[in-house]
């Protein structure tokens, strides 16, 4: 049997060794197209991306960003070069990310998760990925933009 994603991460992140232990990021799709779209918006964000040996993301990430890429092309509030140079630096910062699947497990927490606050679904699946990396990465943190989603992080 093929050892899934979430074995390939402990492996690598064996070889890491202490330093993720301080400085390993769980990334929420919406704070880091911000940080790409709005340059100079975030700058917190932009820096935390910038910096951390150890990033973390679910693979919803990749299809969230991608798709408000799409809706900002329809909405014509973006031109296509600064869409162009933002698909590539979304790419660059995801290339750079350790990604959790939508397993079993994450989809079951969501289910669970922080059940005394208002959660939209996609944000209940990152909040169950990040709670269930945290389980096993001490020391994860998780940057946000959202206020919502660090009131259930605080639930929970």
């Amino acid at each position: 049997m093929q050892p899934g994603p979430q074995t390939l991460f402990w492996a690598r992140f064996a070889a890491i060794g202490d330093v993720c232990m301080s400085a390993c990021l769980y990334l929420y799709t919406s704070a880091v197209v911000r940080a790409v779209l709005e340059n100079g918006t975030s700058p917190e964000v932009e820096e935390l991306i910038a910096a951390p040996p150890a990033l973390i993301t679910s693979r919803l990430s990749l299809v969230e960003s991608s798709r408000a890429l799409h809706r900002l092309r329809q909405l014509g509030q973006v031109s296509e070069a600064k869409l162009a140079d933002a698909q590539r630096e979304l790419s660059a910062v995801w290339t750079r990310c350790e990604l959790w699947e939508l397993t079993p497990s994450v989809c079951e927490r969501a289910r669970q998760v922080a059940p005394g606050k208002s959660l939209q679904t996609l944000d209940a699946l990152h909040l169950a990925t990040f709670v269930l990396a945290r389980e096993k990465i001490e020391g994860l943190e998780l940057v946000t933009v959202d206020e919502r989603l660090q009131a259930a992080l605080e639930a929970v």
